[in-house]
């Protein structure tokens, strides 16, 4: 082989050199929103511990949630629920052998990404006005 050629390879494939599509980013957030699930269900199990500590240990707990700070994390979190949750629906019609165009991908990877800010708009617009959590 030519040593020109060689050395103008790169020796394996890198991020560098494919062009990002919507279906590696989904998968990379599909990923991401898991693991930032993971650390709220730690978020979650904190404060139930709290909430079984009594209510000086609550009220610390809750003001940290109600913080900008907490409300950005929940916001995360809740919109990270509501992308892994489209994105299983959407692996679970693959997995019955519907959506394989790549037409369809793309369609069903916007959808995903679409559904998954309304429906977070829509929990927190919700939380706001019946749950009273900004008041």
């Amino acid at each position: 082989m030519n040593d020109s050629l060689k050395k103008k390879r790169p020796l394996s494939p890198h991020l560098q050199v494919y062009k990002i599509q919507i279906t590696s980013l989904l998968s990379i957030l599909h990923r991401c929103t898991g693991m930032v699930l993971c650390g709220g269900a730690i978020l979650c199990s904190v404060w139930f511990i709290t909430l079984a500590q009594g209510s000086q240990a609550y009220g610390v707990m809750q003001t940290f949630l109600l913080h900008p700070v907490g409300l950005i994390i929940l916001l995360g979190l809740s919109f990270s629920f509501f992308y892994h949750l489209c994105n299983g629906l959407r692996h679970l019609l693959w997995d019955a052998g519907i959506g394989y165009e790549m037409t369809e991908v793309r369609k069903t990877g916007w959808a995903v990404v679409i559904f998954s800010f309304v429906l977070t708009g829509c929990a927190w617009i919700l939380a706001i006005m019946y749950g009273k959590l900004l008041s």
